[in-house]
């Protein structure tokens, strides 16, 4: 049996938190990388290298959040455009009313290169609890 990488989760976690949102009555909002390679977007709508997208179904027409492409239409300034950006473009999503959501890292870990799981190391002592703010 051949191994291949696996799958990036973002376009998984990004479905997710769409679906989640919208059961939920919030208006999800997409953070993007306006400067990233492929992306598809009215000029003249981004600020300091990002663009925030208001990816409701009600803000938009035909919204496709696949594997590889986010795809919609919406409107600007009046007009209705098609927007396209590869799943990577995606920074983050998180929620107009509550701004919960989630930020996805630049750059996603690579696989681990053996087909063994890594050793976890061996704990020492007692365990420790400590309160996380």
């Amino acid at each position: 049996m051949t191994e291949s990488a696996p799958t990036s989760r973002r376009p998984y976690l990004l479905r997710a938190m769409h679906e989640w949102m919208s059961d939920n009555g919030q208006t999800p909002h997409l953070l993007v990388d306006a400067q990233a390679p492929g992306i598809e977007i009215p000029p003249g709508h981004e600020r300091d290298g990002k663009l925030v997208l208001n990816v409701s179904w009600q803000a938009t027409d035909g919204l496709s959040l696949g594997n590889d492409w986010v795809e919609f239409g919406a409107r600007f300034g009046g007009v209705t455009r098609r927007v396209r950006l590869p799943t990577t473009a995606v920074m983050g999503i998180y929620a107009r009313e509550t701004g919960e959501g989630m930020l996805f890292p630049e750059d996603e870990e690579p696989p681990p290169s053996s087909t063994s799981p890594p050793e976890s190391p061996v704990p020492s002592g007692r365990p420790k609890l400590s309160v996380v703010k």
